[in-house]
Order: structure tokens, then C-alpha cells, then sequence
């Protein structure tokens, strides 16, 4: 990895002596205090905090969530500034990092917030990319918030990250139904024929070739995703469910949108294996690669 990048942690120094010591690890870092000392082919860490950090393993813990905050905080701010190219975020617990400070359901809302652009989580792998209407909201809310704006914003965004990130030059989109089986023609629900058919056909007349809405039962069982350079979801486990199935440890969340990079491996926390030195790094590792070759 040192070979083709120079990796900067935003932690404390303290706190990864921790983790050598538990994982008897030999590896060596380089302690800074802002990104522009980093050195080349050596692994740096900008120290956000230098107190002591108590750490149980697998325990959820509103303290342990603040440092996390502390960290995406420290490395947004030099993203914004030029002083990192890339941000490759690290699973976070989306409950113990609320605070007064911090209301955002996951990075991917915080970064819209912070950078320029409009975010959307794009799960992306070698054969399957998928992204969302709607990410982190309750299902409850999800119809409510499907507009013909949004369709048209979110489409827009995939179709320009698809010819700029993955240089493909006519991408073909497929867009999954709101309802199952698309409603039946009104007999399970409304939304497929009064939102999305027509949203979809007023996109299909600039150009773009998008396809839909497919009903999302069938849609990836049948091998059908594989005619298509991208997958638009509705609503979150409507995407990440088969997307997780079918790429689970290769796959990387990819926000798209933004005017800078940040990419991040496509599974949570694991509170359940935590501190046993068990976990598959593969999809980290592709968050890297991945990252790099979007910058």
C-alpha cells in the first residue's frame, strides 16, 4: 500500500499503541501533528486527541462515538482545505455518535453538509453498482419522499459519476419500482404510475438511457442487473440487500456527487468479532484502491 499512497489516520498515536499491543502487531507509525508533515512511505497519524481512551471491545459506548466524530471531523476539515486527496471512512455506529454536536444519520449526511455537491451512496463492485433514492430513512417515510426532483436529481448524479468515475460513455440505468411488482397497475399502490413512470419518461427524453421501473423481487434472481451499468434503488435495503448478497466484502460505498473522494468498505461495525483479529479487511482494502483511482 505505501507504494502507491501515503496514508494518513486521524486518531491518537495513544490509542493505536493500544490496538499494536492487543493484536501484537509490529507496525510502525508516524507521529504528526497536521497532514502537510506527512511522510512518504511510512504510515502517519494526525493525533486529534492525546488523553487516554478507554476501550472494551464490542460495547457500545456515546464516549467511543465522540472520538469517531473527532476523527471524521479533523479529516473533512483537510479534505476541504487540500490537505488529503481521498477520505476512506471506517464503519461507524450510527447510534452511540449522536449528540448535540452531531445529528446526522451517517457520513454520507454529514459530507453533503460539508463539501460541495449533491451526496449519494453508491454501492459499487466490479459487476454491480447500485444507488439509492433514499438512503437512511425510516420505510415509513420513503414514498413521502420520492418526488419527481428527486428522481430526476439522484439519476443525474449517478449518470455523470458513471461517465466520470468509471468512464463509461453511455451509461444504461435500471430503476427499480417503489411498490412490488411496480403497484399492478394501481392495485399496490399508487406511486410507480403517478411518480416514477412519468419522471422516467421525461429522463429518457434528454437522452439518457434509463429503463423501468422493474420490479424488484425479480430483478437481480433473474441475472437481469447484469444488462445494466448501474441499479437505482428506491429506498436502502431495497439496494443494499441483494447488493451486500451478491458483493458482500469486495463491494465499496462510493459517495458520489461530491466535489472531493471519500469511499469506505461496504459493512458495519461487527461489535460481534471486535478486538479478535478476525475480520476480513478485503472491502477496506478495496475502499483504498477504490478511492485512489477516483481521485
Amino acid at each position: 500500500m505505501l507504494e502507491f499512497c501515503t496514508p494518513i489516520i486521524y486518531a491518537s498515536v495513544k490509542t493505536l499503541a493500544f490496538f499494536k499491543r492487543h493484536f501484537q502487531s509490529s507496525l510502525e507509525f508516524n507521529k504528526i501533528q497536521k497532514a502537510s508533515q506527512a511522510v512518504n512511505s511510512k504510515v502517519n497519524v494526525v493525533s486529534v486527541w492525546h488523553e487516554d481512551v478507554k476501550i472494551n471491545f464490542g460495547e457500545e459506548d456515546p464516549k467511543i462515538g465522540g472520538y469517531a466524530i473527532k476523527s471524521l471531523q479533523a479529516a473533512v476539515e483537510d479534505l476541504k482545505n487540500d490537505q488529503i486527496d481521498v477520505l476512506v471512512t471506517a464503519p461507524i455506529n450510527k447510534h452511540n455518535i449522536q449528540s448535540d454536536e452531531f445529528k446526522f444519520p451517517g457520513h454520507t449526511d454529514y459530507l453533503a453538509q460539508e463539501l460541495q455537491g449533491d451526496s449519494l451512496m453508491f454501492m459499487v463492485s466490479d459487476d454491480l453498482k447500485v444507488g439509492l433514492l433514499t438512503d437512511h430513512v425510516p420505510v415509513s417515510e420513503v414514498s413521502n419522499q420520492i418526488t419527481a426532483e428527486l428522481i430526476e436529481k439522484k439519476i443525474s448524479i449517478i449518470h455523470n459519476s458513471l461517465i466520470k468515475d468509471f468512464n463509461i460513455r453511455k451509461p444504461r440505468i435500471a430503476v427499480l419500482g417503489i411498490n412490488p411488482h411496480t403497484g399492478d397497475n394501481g392495485v399496490i399502490g399508487s406511486e410507480d404510475d403517478t411518480v416514477l413512470r412519468p419522471t422516467l419518461e421525461t429522463i429518457k427524453n434528454t437522452g439518457q438511457l434509463v429503463y423501468g421501473p422493474y420490479a424488484a423481487d425479480s430483478f437481480f434472481g433473474s441475472k437481469n442487473y447484469k444488462n445494466f451499468d448501474a441499479i437505482v434503488a428506491t429506498y436502502h435495503d431495497q439496494g443494499l440487500i441483494p447488493f451486500k448478497t451478491l458483493a458482500f466484502g469486495n463491494g465499496v460505498n462510493y459517495t458520489a456527487g461530491l466535489n472531493k473522494v471519500r469511499t469506505s468498505p461496504d459493512h458495519g461495525t461487527a461489535y460481534e468479532i471486535a478486538g479478535k483479529g478476525i475480520a476480513d479487511v478485503t472491502s477496506f482494502k478495496e475502499a483504498i484502491f477504490s478511492g485512489n483511482d477516483y481521485f
